[in-house]
C-alpha cells in the first residue's frame, strides 16, 4: 500500500512487527489506540473511510499505548 506524503511516495507498513517497531509514527493513516473506546476509535474509522486524500486505507492498532505518536513499551499483553 502506498500513499503520498508531501511530494514523496511512501509505503505504508504492511505488517504488525513493523507497525510496532517504534520506527513508525502515527499520522493520517496510522493510529494507535490503547483500548477500544468507541468514541475515539469510531472517529478514526470514519476518518479512514472518508479518505479525502485518496490514500486507500490505513491501520488502527488497538491495544497499543502511544506517546508522541510512537508505541510505548512494554506493549500490554506482550512479554
Amino acid at each position: 500500500m502506498y500513499c503520498m506524503k508531501g511530494s514523496v511516495l511512501m509505503a505504508i507498513p504492511t505488517n504488525i512487527k513493523t507497525l510496532l517497531s517504534g520506527e513508525v509514527v502515527e499520522w493520517a493513516r496510522i493510529e494507535f489506540k490503547e483500548t477500544w473506546d468507541p468514541a475515539a476509535s469510531l472517529k478514526s474509522v470514519c476518518a479512514f473511510a472518508n479518505d479525502l486524500d485518496n490514500w486507500g486505507g490505513g491501520y488502527i492498532v488497538i491495544g497499543v499505548e502511544e506517546e508522541n505518536g510512537r508505541p510505548v513499551y512494554p506493549l500490554k499483553g506482550i512479554r
